[in-house]
């Protein structure tokens, strides 16, 4: 690989963290390097358990269909490895029991599917695949603690023992190019600072919205043919309630809230806080399955996106994968596809015969495979009541694009050509401009409000449908 991100081959290069987002990085740029080191704070464990270093991965997570797309093509035969581990792989609509904006939404054949298995089996078997590369070696228990270099060029980095104190100095690990894959808490704007260049600018936007999870595992007669639940929050209904299915009869219930009501994390609170949901449902099934494991609480959902595409006096050689670089509201279950998606967009442009690929265009490229999933959980939280941040303000464009996605949110739960096209978006299946498709127009401007169940659908077979 050469560039401005070297004028010369690039021998050497460094990723800082393990996540998920930092082992597709190493796995695209292990076709362009000699070597590639991932430096991780944590030290691994052995088989697919949570661990410090993702404090989110006890809670529910989804793998959307753009993400498996993505995966399987970094890592062939992946999602078949990842079935046979027992991941569920659950259809949309027709799998759920869902209610979003005052009604239930009927469960119409899926056209979308998720895999919700744990975050820590699918994080694993990356691990395993991207690791047994002889070309990626995997430094653990150590801390990157700054850069090497200058504003011109980034050179390596300074890595730390894990634990062994601010007295103990740092040693440097040279390197042609450096990913910062270190996630929300990323010291980067810092470490740039320190040799001279420029933090990018931070757009933020902050809901307050934290949620609490728990394990149980499902009644033996749930009373249902639906595999789990989904209480969608929106700006009139702030509270929210999901339960999906990770294998084995176990289920993950999240319960959300607002900064000012949020979700406890004793069990007894816990359970007490579905009574604010505006249908029992949930309440009432978890009041016939097992508990498994503590209440576990995430407080840190802000959407928080870094612009290095911008200009300033920022280095050659450095780059910023992940939450590093666009960190989303985990409520919308776009972050691991877009970990996946901005992999394949790195090899596709580091990999561009047309094009020698500099660190600015790389890094453009890295925020624009984001862009979408931003403009989806922004645009949504940018309504919230009590959001904060430097981005809430309207565009020109947002009050007749609001109309008309007012109406194609009436219709969403029940037409299947306006709820397989905005399923496809949400999903990052397809762009944006795929709602103003002729035929989704027609229904949003001409059609009907469709009927949709009246309780919740428990079975597909008894669907109460109602007059909108």
């Amino acid at each position: 690989m050469t560039d401005e991100l070297g004028h010369r081959e690039t021998r050497h290069a460094v990723v800082i963290g393990g996540s998920l987002a930092g082992l597709l990085a190493a796995r695209v740029l292990s076709e362009h390097a000699e070597r590639v080191t991932v430096v991780e704070r944590d030290r691994f464990p052995e088989g697919p358990e949570a661990r410090p270093g993702v404090p989110q991965s006890r809670h529910v997570h989804v793998l959307l269909d753009s993400g498996q797309e993505a995966l399987d093509a970094l890592l062939p035969g992946f999602m078949g490895e990842l079935s046979e581990l027992g991941a569920p792989r659950v259809g949309m609509p027709a799998d759920m029991v869902q209610w979003q904006n005052g009604r239930w939404f009927s469960r119409l054949p899926s056209t979308t599917h998720l895999y919700t298995g744990p975050r820590a089996q699918l994080e694993w078997l990356v691990r395993r695949r991207v690791l047994a590369d002889p070309r990626i070696e995997l430094v653990e228990g150590t801390e990157t603690v700054g850069l090497l270099g200058d504003a011109s060029r980034v050179r390596g980095v300074r890595l730390r023992e894990r634990g062994a104190g601010k007295e103990r100095e740092s040693r440097p690990l040279e390197a042609d190019l450096v990913v910062d894959a270190s996630g929300r808490g990323t010291h980067a704007p810092d470490w740039l600072a320190s040799i001279g260049a420029e933090a990018p600018h931070e757009e933020t936007i902050d809901t307050g919205l934290g949620y609490a999870t728990r394990m149980y595992r499902g009644p033996a007669d749930p009373g249902m043919d639906a595999v789990g639940f989904n209480i969608v929050p929106n700006p009139e209904q702030v509270y929210g309630g999901v339960a999906l299915p990770v294998g084995d009869g176990l289920h993950l219930v999240t319960f959300s809230g607002l900064r000012d009501d949020l979700p406890p994390t004793d069990e007894e609170g816990f359970e007490a806080f579905a009574a604010k949901l505006p249908h029992p449902v949930l309440s009432e099934w978890i009041a016939k399955a097992t508990p498994e494991s503590p209440v576990h609480g995430f407080r840190q959902t802000a959407n928080v996106r870094r612009r290095y595409d911008r200009p300033g006096r920022r280095p050659a050689g450095f780059l910023a994968v992940g939450d590093a670089l666009c960190a989303f509201n985990p409520i919308y279950g776009q972050g691991m596809a877009v970990a996946a998606m901005s992999a394949v967009t790195l090899r596709r442009v580091l990999a561009d015969p047309k094009r020698t690929p500099t660190t600015r265009t790389v890094q453009k490229a890295l925020l624009d495979a984001s862009k979408q999933a931003w403009d989806i959980a922004a645009g949504a939280d940018r309504k919230m009541p009590g959001a904060t941040g430097n981005d809430l303000a309207a565009r020109a464009v947002d009050r007749p694009v609001g109309w008309y996605l007012r109406r194609l949110q009436e219709r969403y739960g029940g037409d299947p050509v306006v709820g397989a096209a905005f399923r496809s978006v949400l999903t990052l299946k397809v762009p944006m401009t795929a709602l103003f498709a002729p035929a989704v127009a027609r229904q949003v401007l001409f059609g009907p409000v469709p009927k949709t169940p009246a309780e919740p659908p428990m079975r597909r077979e008894a669907q109460g449908l109602r007059e909108a």
